[in-house]
């Protein structure tokens, strides 16, 4: 246990040590980049939120590209990140000349060294950002002097500098405009590198879910490599969360503590009858603890990107070693029950044997998958490629608990004909098939139910998916936790052992010559109980 701890925090240290914890400042650095759309982020915005975008560098291939092909988009949608992509089309969305929904184009034009902004929609923004016009006036009155002052060639020195560490654009020169289609930005040029930067405020009325894309359009016909480095700053009144996930440290926690409560009460369960409990009791107890203990640290990392931005990384690598070990004690808790191990037979066999060889490295894939999830930016490819790859093992993580049960009621059906005790077996088994649809209900729950209600509720109720994945996971544990509680008269853990067992109970209870007497029987978990003959 504690090598697989070690290696648990070493793979936790290494991932973040490889990749930038950012949150929701980000900071997004590509080179060599081909892709002609760069999903930057998806950000739910409350009034007063807004969006500091800084482009710090941009390096386009030496070839002149045709104006209009290079710039960002933000654009209004009902859902988040990749799968608005999926919508868009191959049709390059800087050259739109009208839209459904509200849109905000930045459209770069590399020769005369400006932006024009395009709004389409009714809702109301605030820009705040350098206008053109001002770089005009600025030339024409240096070109009016017999030689260019020396707070210039400052200023020039100074621009150069923010252009390599800092936003290009200071907020000494920016100007706020609230009607701003068809204004032009100052687009500025320092060797090959192309940079400028604006910020967006939201009003009551242009509230809402946003994506924010970086668009290549040049790209779409041939590839040629670029390089860009942007810093996103996305923030609400309230703090640093999207609207959709201001709730969930309350949500959190308050789950946290109620799964703690619910271990307790396990706990007081396993101690209370200790004659009919078995490991894979204790078992479902660590899971319940882990459970509670990675939701504390969930809350307490969304705290400190909600107040800072950032999470501290003691607390992400504690909320990440715990998850991992969550996840893996849920499949291997639910694929013993499923099995029946312990209650009903003690002996895996060579099929169900593989099934674990195969659930507990893809579980660890999984979760490693989800942790590089965390901790990389949205626009990187090797985020989709992380997020496809946790889906795909999620799914056959939950379709490979269920293979174990399919084969022992097969198996048990086969024998059921020729041996009289196997149909036995079988009746027992029986009340394992309920158990068996409730794995089914909560992987319908967490998994399918859960996505389509945050496509289809308001931007600032998508906290409901995780409420509703908590509560389905809390629905499930105390249900599992009834149905296989260690009671003497629970008729889950009354499996009888033989046959004989059985004809004998039936003899006495027929003559009623024993009435009252009792006789001690060995449990399936190895200790003596008393147990009352029946009558």
């Amino acid at each position: 246990m504690m090598m697989m701890m070690k290696s648990l925090v070493s793979v936790v240290i290494f991932i973040l040590m490889a990749s930038e914890i950012s949150a929701r400042i980000h900071h997004l650095t590509l080179k060599n980049e081909t892709r002609s759309v760069v999903h930057l982020n998806s950000f739910g915005y409350f009034p007063d939120g807004y969006l500091d975008v800084h482009l710090l560098s941009l390096r386009l291939p030496q070839e002149k590209s045709d104006p209009g092909t290079v710039g960002f988009s933000l654009s209004w949608s009902r859902v988040s990140g990749i799968l608005s992509n999926t919508e868009d089309g191959q049709e390059c969305k800087l050259k739109n000349s009208k839209n459904d929904t509200e849109l905000i184009l930045f459209i770069m034009d590399t020769e005369r060294l400006r932006v024009q902004v395009r709004h389409f929609g009714h809702y109301n923004f605030t820009l705040e950002s350098r206008l053109d016009g001002e770089k005009a006036r600025t030339k024409r009155e240096n070109n009016e002097a017999e030689k260019p002052e020396e707070p210039s060639v400052d200023q020039t020195t100074k621009q150069k500098e923010n252009s390599e560490e800092t936003p290009a654009v200071s907020s000494t020169v920016s100007q706020k405009v609230e009607r701003f289609d068809g204004k032009w930005l100052e687009l500025q040029r320092y060797d090959d590198s192309y940079n400028f930067s604006f910020r967006l405020t939201m009003s009551a009325s242009s509230q809402g879910l946003y994506n924010l894309d970086f668009h290549n359009c040049h790209n779409g016909k041939t590839l040629s490599p670029y390089a860009l480095h942007v810093s996103i700053i996305e923030k609400n009144p309230s703090g640093y969360l999207s609207a959709a996930e201001i709730p969930l440290p309350r949500l959190y926690i308050s789950m946290a503590a109620i799964f703690f409560i619910a271990a307790g009460v396990w706990t007081y369960t396993l101690l209370k009858y200790r004659y009919s409990v078995f490991k894979i009791h204790w078992l479902m107890a660590a899971l319940a603890y882990t459970k509670a203990v990675s939701l504390l640290f969930h809350s307490t990392n969304y705290h400190f990107i909600n107040s800072k931005g950032n999470p501290i990384e003691g607390w992400a690598v504690l909320y990440y070693i715990t998850h991992l070990l969550k996840g893996a004690l849920l499949f291997i808790t639910l694929a013993l029950i499923g099995t029946g191990f312990a209650f009903v037979k003690y002996i895996l066999s060579d099929k169900e044997k593989k099934i674990f060889m195969i659930i507990i490295p893809l579980q660890v894939l999984a979760n490693v998958s989800y942790i590089i999830i965390e901790e990389t930016e949205e626009g990187t490819s090797e985020y989709t490629f992380w997020r496809e790859i946790l889906f795909l093992v999620d799914l056959i993580c939950c379709g490979a608990i269920l293979f174990p049960v399919i084969w022992s009621i097969r198996h048990l059906q086969e024998d059921s004909n020729t041996d009289g005790k196997a149909a036995m077996n079988l009746e027992n088994l029986k009340l394992f098939r309920h158990y068996y649809v409730m794995i089914v209900c909560y992987i319908y729950f967490t998994r399918i139910i859960a996505i389509l209600l945050q496509l289809t509720v308001p931007f600032q109720w998508q906290w409901g998916r995780e409420f509703l994945v908590e509560v389905s996971t809390l629905i499930f544990f105390v249900l599992t936790g009834f149905k296989f509680r260690p009671a003497s008269n629970n008729p889950y853990l009354q499996l009888p052992q033989d046959e004989e067992d059985l004809k004998i109970d039936e003899v006495v209870t027929e003559s009623g010559a024993l009435e009252g007497i009792h006789k001690v029987k060995k449990t399936s978990n190895g200790q003596e109980r008393p147990r009352e003959v029946a009558l």
